[in-house]
């Protein structure tokens, strides 16, 4: 299975000082807005989304078909295959891909302890 460019997407308190914070760690913008209530926040290959008021805790978030750049792999699992090796495996998913469709889908479920993952596939 290959899940995609990985990355952590935080719940934050105030979107500004973690910015802040992160820019002090040596992160810098790379995608997203403030006015929109999140950053995606890059330092080499390490990937951090910063989220205000989205969701209530921490994802470990794949992204299948992008690199650690959101640029387009030329092979990848689409995130429907990932779903129906998932299931093969007996893993419960929490959310769910239209098999019938193409393209952009995603796929919700929690490891053992309760951490979420999502597989958010944007090509």
């Amino acid at each position: 299975m290959k899940p995609g460019a990985f990355s952590v997407s935080l719940n934050v308190k105030n979107l500004k000082a973690s910015k802040l914070f992160y820019e002090n760690l040596g992160f810098t913008v790379f995608g997203g807005d403030l006015a929109r209530n999140y950053l995606i926040m890059k330092n080499g290959n390490a990937l951090i989304g910063l989220f205000f008021g989205m969701f209530q805790s921490t994802i470990l978030t794949f992204n299948p078909g992008w690199d650690e750049n959101a640029g387009k792999m030329e092979s990848f699992d689409d995130v429907r295959e990932i779903q129906k090796q998932l299931k093969s495996k007996g893993v419960k998913l929490m959310t769910e891909a239209d098999e019938k469709t193409t393209g952009p889908a995603s796929i919700m479920l929690t490891d053992p302890d309760g951490n979420m993952i999502l597989f958010d596939q944007h090509v």
